[in-house]
């Protein structure tokens, strides 16, 4: 969970906040009342953002709100009153985004603000523009928001900046470049890149009506009129990225076993043939492991279909969460299968010792009854060309280890 500084010296506002608050499990919010306190929680924590009240009995010209900001942290700013000067000196400061306090919907969007910055620090942005001006203008707003940003003047340099970074997953562009311009290099980008793979949004201070439509028929997501201003901006990136979000999310879920929460078999092999082709290219080492649970079948008879569904839940939650970084997938009834790019066997034969002492360690209860766990595993690095091979390597040595007794961890070397 990330910390959020939450200055505020309403009682009333204060314990909506925490309420609200307390419904995310994102973040950990830290309080203060005044601008003193402030000062305190900020040199003992580091934060990821801030929700501060403009106007605080010690520092009631925003002075709290200049404070978060030379401390580089990014601030959703409270008011209580609003127009149009204010917003324009609130923008000016480098504020992310003010809300007025005016029901529960308005905190319930500051938490909003508050996760969209907390994801978009692991969301690539690249913007095209032969303008050094008007680059600054997106990139210091997509900063602002805290996006990591890439910057290319033409659609060339853009294209090689794609093919470096393939990660990328939001393109912002003008139309009117030199060597390749906007429209172009949509073009160019959508014969590989589907829609639902990289959000692209077109930008023009051209006075042509159908440029938007230029743009959309090329393949671009969306399209905006230079000059726009702060909030329709980050509005409209921020629905498209949520866009990408839900169609990632919904990617994710068909790829996954719904008992266990770990990936498919089938996905797990077809990811697998990328990522070997991938270590191949790199000279890399690829590990794989094949884990089986011990005395699976005698918990399913002795206590029934449901309690052995509850293990199974139970051991794919702390596998997904242990091998987090890598791909772990449900392989059969009691098997579970992962893939380890980077990893020498030695370091990953250790790494599932590690987990499976861990477990072993822990125990399941169902009912009255408290069941123990343990599994033994098989770990290869013999990469024969295709994931059958290396599967197959694995199996012999899960053989190995079940004959030496079980719960046991067998690599290559063995």
């Amino acid at each position: 969970m990330e910390k959020i500084l939450v200055v505020e010296d309403s009682p009333m506002v204060m314990k909506i906040l925490r309420h609200v608050l307390s419904q995310s499990d994102q973040i950990k919010p830290v309080y203060a009342v005044t601008f003193d306190e402030a000062r305190k929680q900020l040199a003992q924590h580091r934060f990821v953002a801030a929700l501060v009240d403009l106007s605080l009995p010690d520092a009631p010209n925003g002075e709290v709100v200049d404070f978060v900001l030379q401390q580089g942290i990014p601030c959703v700013v409270l008011t209580g009153s609003f127009d149009e000067q204010k917003r324009e000196q609130l923008l000016a400061k480098g504020v992310a985004d003010y809300v007025t306090k005016e029901g529960r919907y308005s905190y319930q969007y500051a938490l909003g603000v508050i996760h969209r910055l907390i994801k978009n620090r692991k969301i690539k942005v690249l913007v095209v523009d032969d303008s050094d001006t008007q680059r600054a203008i997106a990139v210091n707003l997509l900063k602002l928001y805290m996006f990591d940003v890439l910057q290319a003047k033409d659609g060339m340099q853009a294209i090689k900046l794609l093919l470096e970074h393939p990660d990328i997953k939001l393109l912002i562009t003008d139309y009117n470049m030199p060597r390749m311009g906007g429209v172009e290099l949509v073009q160019n980008i959508r014969v590989k890149y589907e829609k639902t793979d990289l959000i692209i949004i077109g930008l023009s201070t051209e006075g042509e009506a159908s440029l938007s439509a230029k743009f959309i028929k090329a393949g671009a997501n969306d399209f905006l009129r230079k000059p726009f201003n702060h909030e329709e901006f980050h509005c409209r990136i921020s629905h498209n990225i949520e866009f990408l979000e839900l169609i990632e999310t919904i990617k994710d879920s068909v790829s996954r076993d719904v008992l266990t929460g770990t990936y498919t078999r089938s996905y797990f092999f077809s990811q697998g043939e990328t990522v070997l082709l991938s270590a191949r290219e790199k000279g890399s080492p690829v590990a794989a492991a094949i884990i089986e649970l011990e005395d699976f079948s005698s918990v399913n008879s002795e206590y029934g279909h449901e309690a052995a569904d509850l293990l199974l839940k139970y051991v794919g939650k702390k596998f997904v969460r242990s091998f987090g970084r890598f791909i772990v997938a449900r392989g059969g009834s009691k098997e579970f299968f992962v893939l380890m790019p980077g990893l020498n066997n030695e370091k990953a034969r250790a790494f599932v010792d590690e987990v499976r002492q861990m477990l072993g360690r822990e125990s399941v209860s169902i009912g009255s009854h408290s069941l123990s766990l343990s599994f033994s595993a098989g770990v290869s690095n013999c990469v024969n060309g295709s994931m059958d091979g290396l599967m197959g390597a694995c199996v012999e040595c899960l053989n190995r280890a079940k004959e030496a007794g079980g719960d046991l961890v067998f690599g290559d070397d063995e």
